[in-house]
């Protein structure tokens, strides 16, 4: 059973910075597709940015630039530097894995999803 574990969530000014975490257990992580969504209050969940095995990254045009996806399979962990946060990045963040799989930008191309860590940007 694949288990997700995200962290790193909070309370940030607008031009701050966060970094969070997704760390995975149950599977051979180096052969996943990884990707994080977020959703707002009162919308769907929509695509953040995604990495695949061979480190390949894809970013919505709303975060590019801004956000980086990165991962550590030694430690099997992901994550996503968000800077120059705005108050519109306001969502609960999920990460997602796909075994096997590359790097997807449609919620429903991933078999695994974590709790979700909220973050919130002040004006």
């Amino acid at each position: 059973q694949v288990q997700l574990v995200e962290s790193g969530g909070g309370l940030v000014q607008a031009g701050g910075s966060l970094r969070l975490s997704c760390a995975v257990s149950g599977h051979t992580f180096s052969i996943y597709g990884m990707g994080w969504f977020r959703q707002a209050p009162g919308k769907e969940r929509e695509f953040v940015a995604a990495t695949n095995w061979s480190r390949s990254t894809l970013y919505s045009d709303s975060v590019k630039g801004r956000f980086t996806i990165s991962r550590e399979n030694a430690k099997n962990t992901v994550y996503l530097q968000m800077n120059s946060l705005k108050p519109e990045d306001t969502a609960s963040y999920y990460c997602a894995v796909k075994p096997g799989g590359t790097a997807y930008t449609r919620t429903h191309d991933y078999d695994y999803w974590g709790q979700g860590t909220q973050v919130t940007v002040s004006s």
